[in-house]
């Protein structure tokens, strides 16, 4: 005759419905974790990427920056040089070493460059 023990007081443990649904809560667990994980890595990635890539954008506007820089420097230069020589010219005529008409012949060909 078989002996009643009553619910949930089997002898050899959860029986086969009660693992499946053990195993079913931990691979649910798992996969919520894992997905907060992914999730987690994805946010700090992506910050990562948008903080490179605002790098790269000031680094290109620092290069643009420096090369109209040096585009505008000569001319700086040019421009001190073509007073130099006026003024020299006009020194020059002021002695009495260029007549009228070389001193504007010279004025003129250093204004055309």
């Amino acid at each position: 005759m078989p002996i009643f023990r009553g619910p949930g007081m089997n002898r050899r443990g959860p029986g086969l419905l009660g693992a499946v649904a053990r195993t079913a809560v931990v691979a649910g667990t798992a996969s919520a974790v894992g997905g907060r994980v992914q999730r987690h890595q994805q946010e700090k990635w992506g910050a990562q990427e948008a903080v490179a890539q605002q790098q790269v954008e000031e680094q290109r506007a620092v290069q643009q920056q420096q090369a109209m820089q040096q585009q505008v420097a000569p001319s700086a230069p040019a421009a001190d040089d073509l007073l130099d020589r006026l003024e020299r010219l006009a020194e020059l005529k002021k002695q009495g070493v260029l007549t009228e008409a070389e001193f504007e012949a010279q004025k003129a060909k250093i204004l055309a460059g």
